[in-house]
């Protein structure tokens, strides 16, 4: 399935590749109608191309296929299977085969409005294909770049005092339409952007409704998204992820590329938007945030948040750079919670302990046990190993054991003493004792052991020489790598 945030490769007008003087393309036949767009180009010498096309093509071909003494009938079946398949044009070469477009091919495409372009001899079909490449390159860098300032001019709307309205606006403003969202009784209860007309607002509101959960059905039960065209109108519903019943709906004069992806980030942030204030768990974090900074004690304010035990989830985009407040707010919604804190290139995500953490395709992720507020620095710690040996064995998603282990059955302060002593040496090097912690996890590799933390292999090699000669052993030795780990377990 295609990433749904990542735009598709816009199509190219046919006019732009007419307008290349390089390639000297002449339409003959055909209409001149600006809205004709090419999806890439194709040759065949089939005298039946329909089998082999998709739709959207730029079919070339030089003639080869026409027999001796073809006439209008042959060329009238060539061109209404072109079309039927969907066909956006065809580009008939000029030489080595013949020296005119036949006459009868043209008055074809003209009778069946399938733009007709000729090739000049100069011209190869490769060189055609080249150009419509390049212009859909152009195209698409275009369109990237589009969507990424949409994204981040939603985030910032989304961080503004009056949020919904705010991000409905700069919806509505690139996509250059209106924005409208629906409460769960189905009015509209904010909106932005110009009015589309009595008809395609009523179509809208309906639109909306299909896809509006009733409450009374599985949450699959409806599509997600829904669309129509009215009056000349685009018009979109989008439902957003919370499960309380608002939709998104957008109505706009055209549909580009980047639109859909545009709108899915505003329905992202407006579903974290709309659950936090219809659940009133935007003023229980809220409270929770007061009373900490106040001098409450975390596990007094827990049940603000809605549970009394929580996972810690480090998340880590694949491939990408530092992830942005959208992604790591696309993130929260995936793991289904909006307590997300963006750290660098780390995402951390709080989720209560009741909701299953599944793989987030694209991401990272170590998850640690359940913990009670308490114990949450603790929890933080195991979602960070649990990521660094995640992210070193190319696991999409690793937890965090939360089974009784042997140092289960020795007293914790014995166990403890004996961890502090035994790690004295290194103690002052968090370097040395995360390097050490982490070659251990991995089974002493020091290719897997530098990615998880991104330092050389080499930086790895002088970090556990250094901790065997301080702390006066063999880590060679199993016993001693034992001993080691179970100390590494108690800090």
């Amino acid at each position: 399935m295609p990433d749904p945030t990542v735009p598709p490769t816009p199509p190219v007008p046919l006019d732009a590749l007419l307008a290349r003087a390089d390639l000297g393309l002449r339409r003959i036949a055909g209409p001149a109608d600006p809205a004709v767009v090419v999806h890439w180009a194709h040759t065949s010498e089939m005298a039946d191309p329909y089998p082999y096309l998709l739709g959207g093509e730029l079919l070339l071909s030089a003639g080869v296929h026409i027999p001796d003494g073809a006439g209008a009938g042959y060329f009238d079946a060539y061109v209404s299977r072109i079309v039927a398949a969907g066909g956006a044009a065809l580009g008939f070469g000029v030489a080595p085969v013949h020296d005119t477009v036949p006459g009868a091919l043209v008055e074809a495409c003209e009778m069946h409005g399938l733009p007709l372009l000729e090739v000049p001899p100069r011209t190869t079909f490769s060189a055609v294909a080249r150009a419509l490449w390049q212009l859909m390159a152009q195209a698409r860098t275009a369109e990237l770049r589009r969507v990424t300032e949409a994204q981040q001019s939603l985030a910032t709307a989304a961080a503004r005092p009056d949020p919904v309205p705010a991000v409905l606006q700069q919806l509505a403003r690139r996509l250059g339409g209106r924005a409208v969202l629906y409460g769960p009784e189905g009015t509209p209860i904010a909106g932005a952007g110009p009015d589309p007309g009595a008809e395609a607002r009523t179509a809208l509101s309906k639109l909306a409704e299909v896809v509006r959960p009733s409450g009374q059905e599985p949450s699959d039960a409806r599509p997600s998204s829904a669309s129509d065209t009215v009056a000349g109108v685009r018009l979109v519903a989008h439902a957003l992820g919370n499960g309380e019943g608002f939709v998104l709906g957008t109505a706009a004069p055209q549909r580009d590329a980047g639109d859909h992806t545009i709108a899915s980030v505003a329905a992202v942030l407006l579903s974290l938007l709309t659950g936090e204030r219809h659940g009133g768990s935007g003023a229980g974090r809220s409270s929770a945030l007061v009373r900490l900074l106040l001098g409450a004690a975390p596990a007094e304010v827990a049940p603000l948040l809605g549970g009394d035990r929580w996972r810690v989830v480090r998340g880590r985009p694949d491939g990408r750079a530092a992830p942005d407040p959208v992604a790591a707010s696309a993130l929260g919604a995936a793991l289904g919670s909006s307590l997300v804190d963006v750290a660098g290139e780390v995402v951390r995500v709080l989720v209560p302990d009741g909701r299953t953490v599944e793989r987030v395709p694209g991401w990272t992720l170590g998850v640690s046990a359940a913990a009670a507020p308490r114990d949450w620095p603790a929890a933080d710690a195991q979602a960070s190993r649990a990521l660094a040996r995640a992210r070193a064995t190319r696991t999409p998603l690793l937890r965090h054991g939360d089974r009784p282990a042997l140092t289960d059955l020795i007293p914790p302060h014995d166990a403890d003493a004996h961890a502090r002593a035994l790690l004295a040496p290194i103690e002052r090097s968090p370097a040395l004792v995360d390097t050490l912690r982490t070659w251990l996890s991995l089974h002493g590799s020091w290719d897997r052991t530098a990615v998880a933390l991104d330092v050389h292999r080499n930086t790895v090699r002088q970090r556990i020489a250094r901790c065997a000669a301080l702390l006066d052993t063999d880590l060679d030795d199993p016993d001693v790598r034992m001993e080691l780990w179970f100390a590494l377990r108690r800090t």
